[in-house]
């Protein structure tokens, strides 16, 4: 004890003649080794930062104590802080209670953090705002909503809030989905008498749009510029992507125009956004444009842009140039992740080449990485694709050893071809199963069953499938109705088939081309023009164009009821001679 005594006496003296940068290596020297720190050697350490404004020092230090990797057997990490707080000066212990929020902060234990937070307050200190806004930012990042909107309320008048503040509260309110609670802020930090900046305006038109509440988020997008403040490549990107998630594809390119003539360049998440609508959109030949575009501007690709373009290659089948693309990724040192591999997996098995996508399957698990449910529900799809129900079903076996269950898509998927196969027996039971693992049946596994009664002409089943979705809250969707429509003209029945045509039009459901098509043919059969020629009508208030088979159909159906109109009234007339 006497030795150990003696270190501390050499410490201090020590630390006390060397300037405070030099003294924290110090601490960890071999010439300490061994030694045991008190309170009084600690304080005089941390001492010495505080007074040198070294506070990223001092919060270093604390976050060894509280982390464990500095111990002593002569105090515990909460006896220590506590010690450190009692003793020092005012002066040092504002800096030092901030020092201990933020390193709570930094070893993210919210608790901790919002405790010293609350002895400081309660001491009398008001903490600045970056401390505040550090906790705050980890507050907002780590509760609930209504957790950290209470900590936000019950505080905002005890410390000094700015702009900065408004902003990460806003931006929790925004990914929330509470945009309302985020105008609130906005009129309030006005009412502070602080200005709105870019930052806080991007931050509303994004959650306005991701809310779909595109017309608001334009007219932020305005009032920006009214009030003279300068739209950045984050401000921009976020319109042009909530203009083409909402549909508004003109003015979202037209917007990416007008940042450019600005002098506003894109960043790379205005040009992944812009790439992933080109690919959406069957446009993969033109996100391969602004791609170069892009490399030419010096704008660095990511993973995100690698996989937008893979996706896009292979929804136009083209599963080849896809996995090319992953090898040119490649060379730009950019390694393939799940999403990478799932994408071209369910790519090649689209083409018919399952081969490729199991081989993929390895190269994926060589890399160190797991297959996903997505992943095994793509080469569940690849087997069926190739009526290779075993394979099918060791596939399935594979996913349950690894400890992945089966979705409703994994059943949806065996349900579809079993039901193609004209096993509606082997369909029905899968149905059962899944029900009985507590998996639900949604609109696409009625779809399935419906469809395969169908084509076994069983349309009384298909018509209690297509019922009973109704009592069990489930709106058939147009696949639905149009496949129903179909099979009702193929059986003849233009009632039942005219009937469900009705029903989709009072749901503002479209029919296709071939529910028109078919059932006007039923109907010229049948000899009722009246209504093949409203449904004619119907076709082009729609916006589809009847074809020339439809239009030569109805002069046919014309045509020969004149001609049974003619000889009736012969036959008519002889009869009356």
């Amino acid at each position: 004890m006497a030795d150990k005594a003696q270190k501390t006496l050499v410490l201090l003296a020590n630390l006390i003649k060397v300037p405070p940068l030099k003294a924290f290596p110090l601490l960890n020297s071999s010439k300490f080794h061994g030694f045991q720190h008190t309170h009084e050697s600690f304080s005089i350490l941390l001492r010495l930062f505080l007074s040198g404004n070294l506070l990223s020092h001092a919060q270093s230090l604390l976050l060894q104590v509280i982390s464990g990797k500095i111990h002593s057997q002569f105090f515990t990490s909460s006896s220590l802080l506590q010690h450190l707080t009692e003793s020092e000066s005012s002066k040092t212990r504002f800096r030092l209670y901030e020092v201990i929020i933020n390193a709570y902060v930094q070893s993210q234990s919210v608790d901790s953090a919002i405790s010293y937070f609350n002895e400081m307050v309660d001491k009398g200190f008001v903490p600045g705002s970056n401390c505040f806004n550090n906790l705050l930012r980890f507050v907002v990042g780590s509760c609930s909503f209504n957790q950290w909107w209470v900590f936000f309320n019950e505080n905002k008048s005890k410390v000094d809030l700015d702009v900065y503040s408004f902003g990460i509260v806003m931006k929790g309110c925004c990914e929330a989905g509470e945009i309302e609670k985020s105008f609130e802020l906005f009129v309030e930090l006005r009412e502070n008498g602080f200005s709105p900046n870019v930052v806080i305006y991007t931050t509303l038109i994004d959650g306005c749009c991701k809310k779909g509440e595109i017309e608001k988020a334009k007219d932020l997008f305005s009032e920006m510029g009214k009030l003279g403040l300068v739209a950045n490549e984050r401000t921009y990107t976020a319109l042009i992507d909530g203009l083409f998630k909402n549909g508004i594809t003109k003015q979202g390119f037209e917007l990416y125009e007008k940042m450019q003539v600005n002098g506003v360049f894109p960043n790379l998440y205005t040009y992944n956004c812009v790439m992933d609508h080109l690919c959406k959109d069957g446009r993969t030949r033109d996100a391969f444009k602004v791609f170069d575009e892009m490399r030419e501007r010096g704008v660095s690709c990511n993973i995100v842009t690698y996989n937008t373009l893979i996706g896009g290659l292979c929804r136009e089948m083209k599963a080849n140039e896809a996995d090319k693309l992953m090898g040119q990724m490649k060379s730009d040192g950019i390694n393939p992740n799940l999403i990478t591999y799932n994408t071209l997996i369910d790519g090649f098995c689209n083409v018919g080449r399952l081969g490729k996508a199991l081989s993929l399957c390895r190269d994926l698990k060589s890399k160190g990485m797991s297959p996903s449910l997505f992943t095994y529900n793509n080469l569940v799809s690849g087997y069926c694709k190739e009526g290779d129900t075993s394979g099918a079903a060791k596939m399935v076996k594979e996913m349950e050893e690894r400890g992945i269950k089966p979705s409703k898509v994994t059943y949806t998927i065996l349900m579809d071809t079993f039901a193609r196969s004209d096993n509606m027996e082997r369909a029905i039971q899968l149905q059962s199963s899944m029900e009985e693992l507590g998996l639900v049946p949604d609109v696409r596994t009625y779809s399935v069953l419906i469809h395969g009664f169908c084509i076994k002409g069983q349309m009384n089943e298909a018509s209690r499938l297509f019922r009973s979705m109704v009592e069990k809250k489930l709106e058939p969707n147009e696949v639905i109705y149009n496949t129903m429509i179909l099979w009702y003209c193929r059986e003849g029945s233009s009632y039942r088939a005219l009937r469900l045509l009705r029903e989709m039009e009072e749901k503002e459901l479209a029919p296709n081309f071939a529910s028109y098509s078919n059932l006007i043919s039923v109907l010229c059969k049948e000899r009722k023009l009246k209504e093949a020629e409203e449904l004619v009508e119907k076709m082009i208030d729609s916006g589809i164009d009847p074809s020339a088979s439809i239009c030569n159909m109805i002069s046919r159906a014309k045509n020969d009821s004149y001609v049974a109109q003619t000889n009736d009234k012969s036959k008519f007339n002889v009869i009356k001679v």
